[in-house]
């Protein structure tokens, strides 16, 4: 058990290139912004006991240990980030935090686990988050298989049952078109790849042309190549009518942040993408929302918000439980917290489920106001 007077908790983001760095900013601000909350509450108290509502996860000012966050930067690195999971253990922190993108997260996770180091996982979806049950890993964002099925219905309820996909190797997004694959062929749909890597934007472009397929799905890295397939696509379509009314789509969320409406201009909306945001915001979800517009000076993704949540859930967790490691990770099935977008708790689906999850993260389609792409146009909430 930690003797520190400060708990600290390892926090991994991508804050510089390949990563998407916009991502890594807004996840941790939510972070940040949640451990000053902690702290200024009066830390935390750990070991207490049962949760008792109003202040849980804080010491209510009654001498709480406060919260010290440890960045890393992974550079969407998986190496990286295991060498960074080492650093930060060996620091003494008592969790590890954050994350966003799936291929990194994975490698976070396992080292992790291998080293009994707790590890709430943020923002990344990818279904298989270890290869096998982890009892230290628990997850917020929701499983990929989840999400993507929304925005399978999504596209099947608009009638695109004919569909392309643009991609590039990845573990992360194989995983998705074989969940877009298996969701939509038992409902008469089919999924053309289109390699991102081996076809440039004017030649994928005439490939969609050729296939038939109603809706393009990027699977693909931004900004590069994605920006530049919208604006081809987008285009071609003025003088190929092959291409008039087809959907561009992103499921993986590149047009949330503001760097995309930043690069498209007036080509930014009528894209829909996934997000995890409710309807309507929560009291505590507003109330955070303003404070995270504050320090970012800008609308906060998604992204923020999961990284508010993941230190309101390890805060309380840490109250209950203590910072001993096997006791910190033993409080993923009993923890329960009200976070930004409604109440967290942890289920494992089944013995072979390989992380804890939290099973009802609200799931969003969204798109940019095409005739505002400043404003976004929730689309379907579940």
């Amino acid at each position: 058990m930690s003797t520190s007077p400060v708990l600290r908790i390892g926090a991994l983001a991508p804050l510089s290139r390949p990563g998407w760095t916009e991502a890594g900013r807004h996840l941790l601000a939510g972070l940040e912004l949640a451990v000053e909350e902690v702290n200024a509450a009066g830390g935390v108290t750990a070991g207490e006991g049962a949760s008792t509502g109003e202040g849980a996860g804080t010491g209510e000012g009654a001498g709480g240990r406060p919260l010290e966050l440890l960045v890393r930067d992974t550079a969407a690195d998986p190496r990286r980030a295991e060498a960074a999971v080492d650093e930060l253990a060996a620091l003494g922190a008592v969790a590890l935090a954050g994350e966003y993108h799936s291929v990194v997260a994975r490698a976070a996770a396992a080292r992790a686990e291998a080293l009994g180091l707790p590890y709430l996982c943020s923002s990344a979806v990818i279904d298989t988050l270890t290869d096998a049950p982890a009892e230290r890993v628990a997850r917020l964002a929701p499983a990929q298989s989840h999400g993507w099925r929304v925005y399978a219905d999504f596209l099947l309820a608009a009638g695109h049952t004919r569909l392309a996909v643009a991609t590039e190797p990845s573990a992360y997004w194989a995983a998705g078109t074989r969940i877009l694959r298996e969701h939509l062929a038992p409902r008469g749909g089919t999924v053309t790849e289109l390699d991102a890597r081996a076809l440039d934007p004017a030649a994928l472009t005439d490939a969609l042309a050729a296939d038939g397929a109603t809706a393009l799905l990027l699977l693909t890295g931004f900004p590069d190549p994605a920006v530049e397939l919208v604006r081809a696509v987008r285009r071609a379509a003025h003088r190929d009518p092959r291409l008039t009314g087809v959907l561009i789509g992103a499921p993986a969320g590149q047009p949330e942040f503001a760097e995309w409406a930043a690069l498209l201009g007036d080509e930014a909306g009528g894209v829909p993408f996934l997000r995890y945001l409710p309807a309507r915001p929560t009291p505590l979800g507003a109330r955070v929302e303003a404070a995270l517009r504050t320090r970012l000076g800008a609308q906060p993704s998604f992204v923020a918000f999961e990284g508010y949540d993941t230190i309101t859930v390890l805060a309380e967790a840490l109250r209950t439980h203590g910072p001993d490691p096997a006791s910190l990770a033993a409080a993923w099935p009993t923890v329960t917290v009200e976070g930004t977008r409604g109440e967290i708790r942890f289920t494992r689906p089944s013995p072979s489920a390989p992380v804890w999850q939290w099973p009802d993260p609200p799931v969003q389609v969204t798109d940019r106001d095409p005739a505002n792409p400043t404003r976004f146009r929730p689309l379907l909430t579940r």
